[in-house]
């Protein structure tokens, strides 16, 4: 008696899919197509960017006015070409750290960071890559301004007592300064939005930090205010790029070692709360 065989069918396989690695450089890919979709950052950095080259040749216009007239402020007389094209950085420095604490207090604000931590499950290179690719951008954006504000505001003085060009000592050390504390104004705001997880407490420390602060120091007695208020983050970093220095303030060089250590306690902070706390 013969026996009937029916083949079986091989169950269906389903598609192999594609094995996905997270790597430092897709993350730092991520975070770059993240930052330049959003319409506030190209807002902020072309007012950052117009703070600089602005206000540089509208103090470098009033001191030309000023020497022609023979009215000028005792102190607004000292001015050099650096100092006069570097005048709007104290106005950049919160265009472009206030971005920094955007581009990380938004996302806990929208609730963007949960499918941000979920694809980068170590969560730090997140923090990395949000800090470098930011305080890359801020630190072009920052030395491309003073550069502009800079050839454009020498020439405005060209004749008078402030006249410089790039070939006089220190010039190109106090631009390239410049720049650089911008971008690293760009990494404290990414950390401090990092460590408040909101975009106003942010804002508020920064600001806080970077004007009031300073202000605040200069009602301490004279003998604190003098060991105290040179090592303060804005003092310190406007050392980086000051042209000249007194016994009242730090050299280039210490100023920028205490300014990289004010960026690195800030994102100390951010990234202990990042690992220790929940989203």
């Amino acid at each position: 008696m013969s026996t009937l065989t029916v083949p079986t069918e091989a169950a269906p396989t389903a598609p192999a899919r594609p094995a996905y690695r997270v790597t430092g450089r897709r993350v730092l890919a991520s975070e770059w197509a993240k930052l330049w979709s959003l319409r506030s950052t190209w807002i902020t950095l072309g007012l950052g960017l117009l703070f600089l080259i602005a206000f540089g040749l509208i103090a470098a216009s009033r001191y030309k006015s000023g020497v022609g007239s023979g009215h000028m402020d005792r102190d607004f007389a000292r001015s050099t070409a650096v100092s006069l094209s570097l005048f709007g950085t104290n106005f950049a420095q919160l265009a472009l750290g206030v971005l920094g604490v955007l581009v990380t207090a938004g996302e806990y604000s929208t609730g963007m960071i949960r499918s941000t931590l979920a694809a980068v499950p170590r969560r730090l290179p997140v923090l990395w890559s949000k800090a470098a690719v930011f305080g890359l951008v801020a630190l072009v954006i920052g030395t491309l301004g003073v550069f502009v504000a800079f050839l454009f505001g020498s020439r405005i003085v060209d004749g008078t007592p402030a006249a410089m060009d790039l070939s006089h000592a220190g010039v190109l050390r106090s631009l390239l300064g410049a720049g650089l504390y911008l971008g690293l104004v760009g990494v404290i705001g990414t950390a401090l939005g990092s460590l408040l997880r909101s975009v106003a407490g942010g804002i508020s420390v920064l600001v806080a930090t970077l004007m009031l602060i300073p202000g605040l120091a200069t009602l301490l007695p004279s003998s604190w205010k003098d060991n105290i208020s040179p090592y303060l983050p804005s003092n310190a970093g406007e050392s980086m790029f000051a042209l000249t220095h007194d016994a009242t303030s730090l050299s280039p060089g210490a100023g920028l070692l205490v300014f990289l250590g004010w960026t690195a306690l800030a994102l100390s902070g951010a990234a202990y709360r990042l690992l220790r706390s929940d989203v």
